[in-house]
């Protein structure tokens, strides 16, 4: 790997480290403020929001600026949300402002890789990067609980400056304060990585039109983007697929928690370890595709998708501890080993199609969407007076179908479009540099 690569990791753990930890801060702030319960339930949609709306922008974004400078201005907007929230602004408007960060700063995290290295490291790499982002993920989790709690926020609050009153007078506003010092590291990182002299894709500005009206001239290159993506026998295998897993987990916490509650009678901080455990299973998944998968293989994963849908469901019938650590474990290594080839293949196949930026902001956007559209299954489901273990039952059927679909979608591909999807394979056997 390029030494560039490295600073991108570090870059990466610190900004998503703080990601989790803030949200674990954010919630805390809302209940000591006595918010109602719908607010905190509330931050997770709220943080996709932008992903979803300002899809069409952050890709061309990423793709005018060199994107070591779109990640340092990304992670900036995170320390400005990070301050609304510390300045009294209402914690869900605040988080909104940190979603914009990481949604701006996740075309720049992909599409750099494209643009570093060679696709036939592209699966490594990306085995590496999903790796550490579970890693940071569960130890953002853990700081943040760290932070919030009392040994170590009644140590902050002890801190005073002479002659100034900071504001910070409470356990999560402390924690706020400590992981704008984290979104500063990873800004420092930012600034050292390489600029890889690829060609800048300037936005399309009209210096005699205003700024919302250049925006809006966006939209059709996004949605051009998007089809275009949809339309490649490869490229739209492997969005659906991604689609489809981001869907999933973006929920599966979620499920975990109902499941844990009802199944082995678990308070939350209980269930939220088990949440943790499903991410460590992803991260030995997500390392172990990386060492055996190669990119023209990826579409070989398909069959781990419908068994992550399957096992979903079978959580219903596990009430015992012992044997729910393991099968997490399974459950999660199958979601990584399915997602880290799929991930690097639809890399490739957007960078050769429309520039890395566009390509990263169209997975985005229709992960996001995914994200948004099966929570509102899920909890349509509880509404509708289903049990946990029905509602369970219904998700895992959804996913495990559409996966199935999906399946079935490629391998039309393969009869009809044969010679066109070979040829597109042999691009990822071959593409050793751009």
């Amino acid at each position: 790997m390029k030494r560039g690569f490295y600073t991108i990791m570090s870059a990466q753990f610190f900004s998503s480290l703080a990601d989790q930890a803030l949200f674990v801060a954010a919630v805390e702030l809302l209940r000591s403020a006595g918010a109602a319960e719908w607010q905190r339930a509330a931050l997770v949609p709220i943080f996709a929001v932008f992903y979803v709306a300002l899809a069409p922008i952050v890709g061309a974004f990423a793709d005018a600026l060199p994107k070591g400078r779109v990640m340092f201005i990304s992670n900036a907007i995170k320390v400005a949300g990070c301050l609304m929230m510390l300045f009294g602004s209402h914690p869900l408007l605040s988080y909104a402002v940190v979603g914009l960060g990481a949604a701006a700063y996740s075309p720049a995290k992909y599409g750099i890789l494209t643009e570093l290295l060679p696709a036939s490291q592209l699966v490594k790499a990306n085995g590496w990067i999903e790796g550490l982002t579970i890693a940071s993920i569960i130890l953002g989790i853990v700081l943040g609980g760290l932070l919030v709690g009392h040994p170590v926020s009644s140590r902050l609050l002890a801190f005073d400056f002479p002659m100034m009153d900071t504001g910070v007078n409470t356990p999560p506003e402390a924690a706020i304060t400590v992981l704008i010092a984290v979104y500063a590291l990873a800004a420092w990182f930012n600034t050292r990585i390489p600029h890889t002299g690829v060609e800048m894709r300037p936005l399309r500005a009209n210096p005699e039109h205003g700024m919302a009206r250049n925006l809006l001239a966006l939209l059709p290159d996004f949605w051009h983007c998007n089809a275009r993506l949809w339309r490649d026998k490869l490229g739209q295998i492997s969005l659906a697929t991604t689609t489809l897993f981001w869907g999933a987990g973006g929920n599966l916490k979620y499920i975990v928690l109902a499941w844990a509650a009802l199944a082995l009678d678990y308070n939350t901080a209980q269930a939220s370890a088990l949440t943790g455990v499903v991410a460590i299973g992803t991260a030995i998944g997500a390392v172990a595709a990386s060492v055996y998968m190669r990119l023209d293989m990826a579409t070989g994963v398909i069959p781990m998708g419908i068994g992550m849908g399957v096992l979903v469901i079978c959580m219903n019938f596990i009430d015992n501890v012992w044997v729910a650590v393991p099968f997490l474990v399974l459950l999660g290594g199958l979601g990584g080993f399915l997602v880290v080839p799929m991930n690097a293949l639809l890399q490739h196949r957007g960078h050769n199609l429309m520039g890395a930026g566009r390509s990263i902001a169209v997975q985005n956007f229709n992960e996001q969407a995914c994200i948004l559209l099966l929570g509102a299954f899920y909890s349509a489901c509880t509404g509708l007076g289903l049990s946990a273990y029905a509602a369970i039952s219904a998700f895992g059927i959804v996913v495990a179908g559409f996966m199935w679909l999906i399946g079935r979608w490629h391998k039309r591909n393969l009869r009809k479009y044969s010679e066109e999807v070979e040829h597109l394979l042999a691009i990822a056997r071959s593409d050793k540099h751009h």
